[in-house]
């Protein structure tokens, strides 16, 4: 059986060595039609520790490294773009009051 391979966003990466990774996905709800929002979370082997917080990454699984670790980490799809929303507040009031 092949290993599956999914796409999703590093949500934690305060642990060494690990990532947690939820992996978003819309499920149609049986009686009613609507779309859902649902995650995945996936705990991912980082050796090199080179994704961070809101990077997309491409994961794959693996024989279990830990006992909630069954996923590796092949590459880092796109960097995530973290705002310091503080300092962004910081600076426009600056600039409007100078």
């Amino acid at each position: 059986m092949p290993k599956r391979v999914e796409v999703g966003v590093v949500t934690s990466d305060k642990a060494a060595k690990t990532r947690r990774v939820e992996i978003a996905r819309l499920v149609k709800h049986p009686k009613y039609g609507k779309f859902l929002r649902r995650r995945t979370v996936c705990h991912v082997h980082d050796e090199q520790e080179q994704s961070h917080l809101g990077d997309k990454v491409e994961i794959v699984e693996c024989p279990a490294k830990s006992k909630t670790k069954h996923w590796e980490l092949v590459r880092v799809v796109e960097k995530g773009r973290v705002i310091d929303l503080a300092a962004m507040r910081a600076e426009a009031k600056v600039v409007d009051s100078g």
